[in-house]
């Protein structure tokens, strides 16, 4: 095997040179081109530059409504992570009860990750909808008037309730792999000894799935910063008065609306640092698991 890894041992390197010529496209060249517009401001028309440094920084942490953006982004994040998580747990706990017809309910509780964000955005807007949608009207029905066109509080937990329906999918595939993976004995001596079954829920499964759970909190932060952006879209624009314009809204809305270049892009090099540290601190986190 060693003379023929020896023999061959450009062969490798041509097999991912396709994968690494996607991440260098895809990736690092835009991520190259952010930093560096990040230190010039452009005019609209894109033909004049100049190299102003940390000013675009310096600008963007001046403005307060970029506070309220990072505010806005946490609280979405916060509350997208929670109740998706928790909610994906309850359902992968009860779904190892189902013994008939389990692959129908797995498959049905599989099918929301395969919608595109933007047709999740337009499904919720349609039943969101405050003249004809069928959810508002239901609402009317218990005396609740719906507008989230005009209510904030009522577009950021649409936008909230739309992006964990969508992730929801995800995050229950590895909270019941996790659950499976348990060995059944040590369920079944719990059992012997009188435990019922949130008290082995709590004192056995929850606890071996942490490490899960951890992981799945910084994919569903890093899921909320990037990947809501098309269901923000098109359910509310980032409105009514920027209520849900989250940190990758405004990244978009001040680059190709208000044609804010370098401050677009300064955005972006901190959103980008953001996540990079919360993958440094997973990976971290990982490791230390490993080695225990």
């Amino acid at each position: 095997m060693k003379l023929y890894f020896k023999h061959y041992r450009v062969l490798p390197w041509l097999l991912i040179l396709p994968q690494l010529a996607i991440i260098a496209i895809f990736f690092y060249w835009p991520a190259g081109q952010a930093l560096v517009q990040s230190f010039q401001m452009e005019d609209i028309f894109g033909t004049a530059r100049e190299w102003v440094g940390l000013e675009n920084f310096k600008i963007l942490f001046a403005d307060k409504t970029y506070k309220e953006s990072i505010y806005t982004t946490m609280y979405f994040s916060f509350w997208v992570t929670l109740l998706g998580l928790g909610l994906s747990l309850f359902l992968a706990f009860f779904m190892q009860k189902v013994v008939r017809a389990s692959l129908f309910y797995r498959t049905a509780l599989i099918l929301p990750y395969a919608v595109s964000p933007i047709i999740v955005g337009v499904l919720w807007t349609f039943m969101f909808a405050p003249s004809f949608g069928i959810v508002s009207y239901w609402l009317g029905q218990m005396g609740i008037t719906w507008n989230h066109q005009l209510n904030s509080d009522q577009a950021m937990w649409l936008v909230i309730i739309a992006s964990i329906w969508k992730q929801i999918s995800y995050n229950f595939l590895f909270f019941f792999a996790g659950l499976q993976a348990i060995p059944k004995s040590l369920m079944e001596a719990a059992a012997i000894d009188g435990a019922g079954p949130w008290r082995r829920f709590f004192s056995i499964q929850f606890p071996l799935l942490w490490p899960t759970t951890f992981f799945l909190c910084v994919i569903n932060v890093v899921y909320v910063f990037f990947d809501t952006f098309a269901i923000i879209d098109a359910l509310t624009q980032g409105g009514p008065g920027k209520a849900t314009s989250t940190l990758v809204y405004r990244i978009y809305f001040d680059g190709f609306k208000a044609m804010d270049y370098g401050g677009s892009a300064a955005q972006s090099v901190v959103l980008m640092g953001f996540v990079l540290l919360l993958t440094i601190v997973q990976f971290r986190f990982i490791d230390r698991k490993g080695n225990q």
